[in-house]
């Protein structure tokens, strides 16, 4: 018996041997690649009917399929195999005295990994399996390449993000992973326009980079001799949206920060913002709680609880709204609660109070040498504090002014804006605004950052005339909301690696 299993194949030179069967099939008069095949059925669409078959027994349903080589086992004058196709593998029954002449590139130059096109009878085998037995064959692309070991898959990272193709065919999870990462985009966009938001698209190509604190990508335009960026949010294009009359709006875009590269980051990203006129914070926190309900609908895990980061997450809808609600907190009150004082003695006016602000620091451990920027001890804080201290799904509410220059603030407290982060597991998920609709304010928010970006904060936001002078032709009040697309994957996945819900991730050359 001839078993050809992966491990026989990948011995020796497959690529010549795979090479040299290929002239063989050529020098027969076959197409190894010809240009088109039609199923009549998928292989998951082949099981339903060998339903209530007795083994061995034949229904008159003749089909068509077609798949990739997975198994093979040659035993003289019949053949088995396994074809792969949209993730359900099917078992093939070749004979000779069925297929002729075919049956020799079965026997002879069929390997693991090649494409075949299969049409014949459905049966049962003594064994119970519901079958294909061929009664024609065709070859539809030779792969000159073996598949990853069959036994032992596809297990080094590094390789799987940079074979992405050979990681989708030996880890059947990876392939569930991101058909989910499909459907919940799918169920983002569907909850938004039910919403009765327009999906816009904006420029990725930018003459400035704002919406963000955070370095961007540069380039240069050489037809226009002119230097450009990609973008790091979405947010002043769709906000020029409201200013122009579309009073609902998003985009589901991808996003460039040259940033480094962890378990939670990857210089591009999926994003999605919108923009409500009339709206709040308050109002963009319901919606993210209407777009989980969605995507968690989608994915047939209402009423369940689902795993994420060694943590559960219940998805029990609320009684009265008969979507998901999740806590809500401040982060005055968090401050006072796990770092003892009131965050008002590090905050001066719509700025930070630094002598305050590193005393604090230096009594937390926390760093706060004269090179690091007052908003990066503030996020050194608040992440070992406060985000470190969350045990549930949780927004936090009520933001400094200095780390916030595009958001309103709250009435009566300069010191602090209306914004949210919705943070789980130790991760953010959605960061949203009461916009500020000010231009002069917004003119000195923008003067605030230049001065932190004098004192070495270099990610601070820089003034965008064009967006103030938009600004000041009237807009109205206005909540929005950022939410990270591969973040909400990885929730949805029980995924700790964004890499591993980004087809192609950013990788060392």
């Amino acid at each position: 018996m001839d078993a050809r299993t992966p491990q026989a194949d990948v011995a020796g030179d497959p690529r010549g041997d795979r090479l040299a069967k290929l002239g063989e099939i050529r020098a027969r008069g076959i197409d190894p690649y010809p240009h088109r095949f039609t199923p009549t059925h998928s292989p998951s669409q082949v099981f339903p009917l060998g339903d209530g078959l007795a083994p061995e027994q034949r229904t008159e349903h003749t089909v068509t399929v077609a798949g990739r080589v997975v198994l093979l086992r040659v035993m003289g004058k019949a053949a088995f195999g396994h074809i792969l196709d949209e993730g359900t593998k099917l078992q093939v029954y070749f004979k000779l005295d069925l297929l002729g002449d075919a049956y020799q590139i079965v026997k002879k130059e069929l390997h693991l990994g090649d494409f075949i096109g299969v049409t014949g009878i459905v049966f049962k085998t003594k064994t119970g399996e519901t079958t294909v037995e061929a009664r024609s064959f065709t070859l539809l692309a030779k792969a000159l390449l073996p598949l990853p070991d069959k036994w032992d898959g596809l297990k080094d990272t590094d390789t799987r993000y940079r074979q992405r193709h050979l990681d989708l065919i030996a880890n059947e999870e990876v392939r569930r992973r991101f058909i989910a990462r499909s459907r919940i985009v799918d169920a983002v966009r569907r909850t938004m326009n039910e919403a009765g938001f327009l999906e816009v698209e904006t420029p990725i190509l930018l003459g400035h980079a704002g919406g963000a604190s955070a370095t961007p990508f540069k380039t240069h335009h050489h037809a226009l001799d002119a230097d450009l960026v990609m973008r790091i949010a979405l947010e002043l294009p769709l906000k020029k949206l409201i200013i122009g009359g579309l009073p609902r709006v998003y985009e589901l875009g991808r996003v460039f920060r040259n940033e480094g590269i962890d378990t939670k980051h990857n210089p591009e990203f999926t994003m999605l913002e919108a923009y409500q006129a009339y709206g709040d914070y308050n109002v963009m926190a319901d919606l993210f709680e209407s777009v989980l309900t969605g995507v968690a609908e989608e994915l047939g895990l209402l009423g369940k609880t689902v795993r994420f980061a060694d943590r559960d997450l219940k998805l029990v809808c609320d009684p009265e709204t008969g979507k998901l609600k999740f806590r809500r907190e401040y982060l005055p009150e968090l401050w006072r609660k796990h770092l003892g004082e009131d965050i008002h003695l590090c905050l001066k006016g719509k700025g930070f109070d630094s002598a305050g602000l590193r005393a604090l620091a230096e009594r937390k451990g926390v760093p706060h040498g004269p090179d690091l920027p007052d908003a990066k001890v503030f996020d050194a804080l608040f992440e070992r504090y406060i985000e470190a201290h969350l045990p549930e799904p949780t927004f936090v509410l009520d933001h400094p002014t200095a780390i916030t220059p595009l958001a309103k603030c709250k009435a009566g407290d300069e010191s602090l804006v209306e914004r949210f982060e919705f943070f789980f597991a130790g991760l953010e998920f959605a960061n949203a605004y009461t916009e500020l609709n000010d231009p002069v304010d917004q003119r000195g928010r923008f003067a605030e950052q230049a001065a932190q970006k004098a004192g070495g904060h270099g990610e601070a936001e820089l003034l965008d005339e064009d967006f103030v002078s938009a600004m000041e032709h009237g807009m109205p009040p206005t909540g929005g909301i950022g939410i990270g697309i591969d973040r909400l994957t990885m929730l949805f996945t029980d995924t700790t690696t964004i890499r591993e819900v980004i087809l192609f991730p950013t990788l060392k050359p």
